[in-house]
Formats: C-alpha cells, sequence, structure tokens
C-alpha cells in the first residue's frame, strides 16, 4: 500500500511508470513529474470481461485519501455491474447541460459550421444580422430568452424600417436555437412562435417590360445613348445576357473566352456557389470585344471611372436608363431577366427548364438531380443567339416578326 510520503517522493523517470497502492488503484508518474491518480479494472461486456481506467485526478490536487475515496466508489459500481467511465461521462454531461449557454457563443458556433459553403456576399449579410441587429441577445443565456425578448429585439429592428430585414433576422435566430437543440443547450424555438407577430414588407418586383413593341423602343434608345462607350456596352449587353445586373459589373477579362463565346462566371460570385456558364451571341462577343482597347489592360471589363481597379458603380447602368428617360416604374437593369424570361416563352417558345438554368435558376432533371454547369450548353447557346437576334428584330421595329423556334418547344 502507498503513503502520503511515498506518493510525495515519487520521481520522474525517463518512462512513465506507475506505483500501486489496492484493489486497481495506483499512481502514474510521467517523465515530466506530473501525477495521475487510476483505477483499473475489468466489465463484463457480452461473454467477455474487458480492462479499462477511470481517471481519478491529479496530485496534489487529489491526495491519496481522497484517491481511495473515489477508488472505493468506483469500485462498488463495478461490483453492481456499472461501468465506472460512462457513469462519469453522465454526470460530465448534466454538469454541462445544468451550466448557462449564452446565445452569442452558441450562435459563433452556428456561424462557423455554416459560413464555410456560403458566398461572400451572404456572408456579410449574415455577420450584419448576427453581430448587428442580434447583438442585444448575445450576453443572454439561450434558455432564458423566451418570443418575447426575441420579439423586442427584433421590433428594434422595424422600427428602422428595415422590415425585411427584421424577418431575416428571426429566420437566423430559429437556425442558431435549433443548433442549440441539437446540441441539448435549449429546448424551444421562440423563433418560430413570433414569425406571424413580425410586419410584412409589401413585395416590390424589379420593373420589367413585357410588351415586345415598348421593348423595341428600349432598345432603341439604348443604341442611341451616347455617353461613356464602357456604360454604352454594358447598358447592350444588359437585356441580352440574362445574368444579375451586379454579375455584368464585375465581369473579368480573365473570365470571358471570345474565341469559344463564353463567358464563366465563378461560383465565389454566384448566389449558388456554382461555377455559371453564359454562351455569348456573336453580338455580344462584338461589343465586348470593342472594350478591349479600353480596359483590356486591367482587370474588369467594366472598371469604374473614378478607380480601375473597382468595377463600374452599381448606379451606372441605372443611371444611364434615366437618362434616356426610360422611367424606374418602366425598365431596370434587374428587370430585364423577367422581360427575357417572358419573352422568351411567349414570343420564342424556348423551354422554360433553359431558360431557368440560363438565369442561374436551381433546375433539376427527372431524376431530381440538379444539372451540372455544361449542361445543355448547345441548346442554351443557340436559344442566346435566337433572343440576341429577336431582340434585333425588335430593335429595327419588327415585333413579333419572328416565329416561335420549335426546336425549343417543351418536350
Amino acid at each position: 500500500m502507498l503513503t502520503e510520503v511515498a506518493v510525495k517522493q515519487a520521481k520522474p523517470r525517463e518512462k512513465k511508470y506507475r506505483l500501486y497502492d489496492q484493489g486497481g488503484l495506483y499512481l502514474e508518474i510521467t517523465p515530466t513529474g506530473r501525477k495521475y491518480w487510476r483505477y483499473k479494472f475489468r466489465v463484463r461486456m457480452g461473454d467477455a470481461r474487458k480492462e479499462k481506467r477511470l481517471a481519478l485526478g491529479v496530485y496534489p490536487a487529489i491526495s491519496l485519501k481522497q484517491a481511495r475515496l473515489a477508488h472505493a466508489s468506483a469500485k462498488l459500481q463495478v461490483a453492481n455491474g456499472d461501468d465506472p467511465t460512462t457513469i462519469k461521462r453522465l454526470e460530465e454531461t448534466a454538469k454541462a447541460l445544468e451550466a448557462d449557454h449564452f446565445f452569442g457563443d452558441i450562435a459563433r458556433d452556428w456561424f462557423e459550421t455554416q459560413s464555410p459553403t456560403w458566398s461572400a456576399s451572404h456572408t456579410v449579410r449574415q455577420t450584419r444580422l448576427l453581430f448587428k441587429d442580434l447583438a442585444a441577445l448575445h450576453p443572454l443565456p439561450i434558455k432564458a430568452i423566451l418570443a418575447p425578448e426575441l420579439l423586442r429585439v427584433l421590433r428594434v429592428i422595424e422600427a428602422r424600417g428595415a422590415i425585411e430585414s427584421a424577418r431575416r433576422a428571426n429566420q437566423v435566430a430559429s437556425q442558431i436555437f435549433d443548433h442549440a437543440i441539437a446540441m441539448g443547450f435549449a429546448e424551444l424555438n421562440p423563433a418560430l412562435a413570433i414569425k406571424r407577430a413580425l410586419k410584412r414588407s409589401i413585395t416590390k418586383h424589379h420593373a420589367a417590360i413585357l410588351d415586345p413593341e415598348k421593348l423595341g423602343e428600349v432598345l432603341r434608345a439604348i443604341d442611341g445613348y451616347r455617353g461613356s462607350e464602357i456604360v454604352r456596352v454594358a447598358l447592350k449587353l444588359t437585356p441580352m445576357l440574362l445574368v444579375r445586373p451586379g454579375e455584368l459589373r464585375h465581369m473579368e477579362w480573365r473570365e470571358v473566352d471570345l474565341g469559344n463565346a463564353l463567358w464563366t462566371i465563378p461560383s465565389s460570385k454566384m448566389k449558388r456557389r456554382k461555377d455559371h456558364l453564359v454562351p455569348l451571341p456573336a453580338q455580344a462577343v462584338r461589343w465586348i470585344r470593342s472594350l478591349q482597347p479600353l480596359t483590356g489592360e486591367g482587370r474588369f471589363v467594366f472598371p469604374s471611372s473614378r478607380l480601375v481597379s473597382r468595377p463600374m458603380s452599381e448606379n451606372a447602368v441605372l443611371y444611364a436608363l434615366r437618362g434616356l428617360g426610360i422611367a424606374k416604374e418602366e425598365a431596370t437593369p434587374h428587370g430585364f431577366r423577367a422581360t427575357a424570361r417572358t419573352l422568351m416563352v411567349e414570343q420564342l417558345g424556348i423551354r422554360t427548364d433553359l431558360i431557368e438554368h440560363q438565369l442561374a435558376h436551381a433546375v433539376k432533371d427527372a431524376t431530381g438531380e440538379a444539372y451540372n454547369r455544361t449542361r445543355l450548353l448547345p441548346e442554351r447557346r443557340e436559344m442566346m443567339e435566337c433572343w440576341a437576334k429577336f431582340l434585333d428584330e425588335l430593335k429595327a421595329g419588327m415585333a413579333g416578326h419572328s416565329p416561335k423556334i420549335s426546336i425549343f418547344a417543351k418536350r
């Protein structure tokens, strides 16, 4: 049996070693001088008995007397057919669940878990919602946050007129509460209870031209633009390429293959975190190529007029449209996507799955799998050429002249 003196005077050796007491209790001394109390025992697992070890603490924080008391308790558990290591783990888990877990800590854990799959722009939006709009919740224990407390925080966001931001903040909070429930730190999700209590914003759709003759008028106005050549090309491409205004502004020369008439938008710039292929009609290739002498030495096809290392302002095309006398109620840069979707179906008879794919919307095949980026590329090339030709006809005053294209008809 060990004595306090023997335990105290035990010196480290080149390799760790053990000093045994009784009944499987021993002191383990490491080469660094650390001393650990251990209990070696056997438990029945099926038809066999397995040897296991239980950590009882570190000397001198746990004395010989205390180690023997802990050993006696564990030995009784073994005698009753229990596994002391399992009991210890359950007790530690129970203590952790009883402790306060704060909203901010769980929110950060959720953020670190989810953010690697987000686009840069989505990360910025979520960061603002989480660390600014929901900041008042961070110092509160997650279990203490009930629906009225969460609603008070969201009302502050609504009070500044950010109705949609309040709804998005509640969605983020809901995901964090679900995360806490999965980890065993909460039992309820108060965000679900207040969804109907939040104010509803009035949905505003981007103004879109759905009349072919009116679109022809706008195209003629764009063709007569006499401002910057860079803005003029951006204006002409906006109704043709079906991309979002921000994607067009951020077009880089390295992304464009004029020889193959293809623009590859990298996943980092896309909402769905996948590369997106944009077939370029002959007109688009010609217009983009005309900018090479002006911007080809830089990064962006459409650089800012103030700083070439940055893309064109998001208002450049919008202001150009307004300067041409096209009111915001008539058309917006983003609205041309809706224009294309409607007229491609109604005027050209193009299949909706081709259009949705080119709009970079989620499209699945008959098996439920998402199409890969090169799927239907030949058809999409032909579709974009037909759309460009149709726009030229509208600009020339030949509205409705093109017949529906049967090869694109829905199968």
